[in-house]
């Protein structure tokens, strides 16, 4: 139970951090020239994995926070628990043997809707939050919207309506702004792009809140271009994580280990200097941008697909220029994994503006948003490097 807790807590938390914090990974990664070493698949690093096999160890909590949701139910749904301790490879449960089928049905849905070029289905498109699929329309059904114009005369073919008022041409629409001005409007937001170019470190302390009320105390130091190091403060003990430009890690109180692979590069999107402000580097090709409304503020959306083959669209508000939102996806074998932040309460720091209340949402069924706040913000001050160092592994207690 204390692993599923710890894992919990440092997922949510990584949810959090991701948008408030920046990176520059594209520029690293070309600047090395070096390609992340693979990262080990959950059958290679789990007992009895017969359907997810060849899925990334990082993907597992995802994936199984994503079948708890499209269910309406919680791990002890498939997995056996006895008297608080997990015995996840047990197939004792016949709950389980269905959920395999059910995956395998989905996976062989998919080749089709990937030959069509259509969206692929998931858990969810069935299941809707319910143990059972959802095939019959509930009744009574809601009446539809009524159309534009409902109530008018039909118009006489062949000529206007009799007396009808002369129709007013249509306004011409605002041309859109390009990617590139949004981004360079979010900039000059943020304190200008000189300001930016001047950060090369920050320290920040806060709390992380949960829905179910739990509060987290974090510390969080970071060294251009991609150094950090983390701690989260949780009655389970403490979580850490650093990156010292080769080589990252992770400890908890079952242990310290490296990250590598996938699991690596998404640390360091969390948690590097400069996430937030080179984002037209992060796609793979010129996004593109719609206008809509977010509440009742107007705003930009920037969508398209990332470096790392993600979906990510952001909202910037129309007036101000500054990022409302954040959205994106994660493809894996058994459909679109979503997770959104909300960026609210933007604060001059030094030059530049950070959003000090972030609303994270993501799909774990116990606590489904969070809610981050900075209570100490500092910008461009020493950070011993040795903090960003993998630490050595505990040695083993005497007999």
């Amino acid at each position: 139970m204390q692993r599923t807790l710890l894992k919990s807590i440092a997922l949510g938390f990584s949810i959090v951090i991701l948008f408030l914090i920046f990176d520059n990974r594209s520029e690293v990664v070309r600047a090395t020239k070096v390609q992340p070493p693979q990262e080990k698949t959950v059958d290679q690093v789990g007992k009895n994995i017969k359907v997810l096999t060849g899925m990334p160890e990082s993907q597992l909590i995802p994936v199984m926070n994503f079948f708890a949701a499209s269910m309406g139910r919680r791990c002890n749904y498939c997995h056996v628990n006895n008297q608080g301790q997990w015995d996840y490879a047990s197939d004792d449960k016949p709950e389980k043997s269905a959920a395999r089928e059910m995956v395998k049905l989905v996976m062989d849905i998919n080749k089709t809707t990937e030959r069509l070029k259509l969206d692929p289905v998931s858990c969810y498109t069935c299941h809707r939050g319910r143990t059972s699929p959802q095939s019959i329309p509930a009744l009574p059904l809601a009446l539809p919207s009524p159309p534009p114009n409902a109530g008018a005369g039909r118009p006489t073919p062949g000529g206007p309506t009799p007396g009808a008022s002369p129709q007013a041409s249509p306004a011409a629409t605002p041309a859109l702004p390009s990617a590139d001005e949004i981004f360079s409007k979010y900039a000059a937001a943020l304190g200008g792009q000189t300001a930016i170019d001047k950060l090369k470190s920050r320290t920040v302390k806060g709390a992380i809140t949960q829905a179910n009320g739990n509060s987290f105390q974090f510390e969080l130091s970071q060294a251009a271009p991609d150094k950090f190091y983390l701690l989260v403060t949780t009655p389970e003990g403490t979580i850490e994580r650093g990156f010292n430009g080769q080589v990252g890690w992770e400890k908890t109180a079952r242990g310290v280990r490296e990250v590598t692979g996938a699991e690596l590069l998404s640390f360091k999107t969390a948690n590097g200097l400069f996430s937030l402000l080179k984002l037209k580097e992060q796609y793979s090709r010129p996004p593109r941008v719609r206008k809509d409304k977010l509440g009742d503020r107007d705003v930009y959306i920037v969508d398209g697909t990332t470096t790392d083959n993600r979906r990510m669209r952001l909202y910037f508000d129309a007036t101000s220029g500054l990022l409302l939102r954040r959205t994106t996806t994660m493809s894996t074998m058994i459909g679109i994994i979503p997770d959104q932040i909300d960026l609210e309460d933007y604060r001059e720091a030094e030059g530049l503006k950070f959003p000090f209340t972030a609303r994270a949402a993501a799909l774990e069924v116990g606590n489904p948003t969070s809610t981050r706040t900075f209570t100490e913000l500092k910008l461009n001050v020493p950070v011993d490097d040795s903090k960003f160092n993998m630490p050595p592994a505990p040695k083993p207690a005497a007999p």
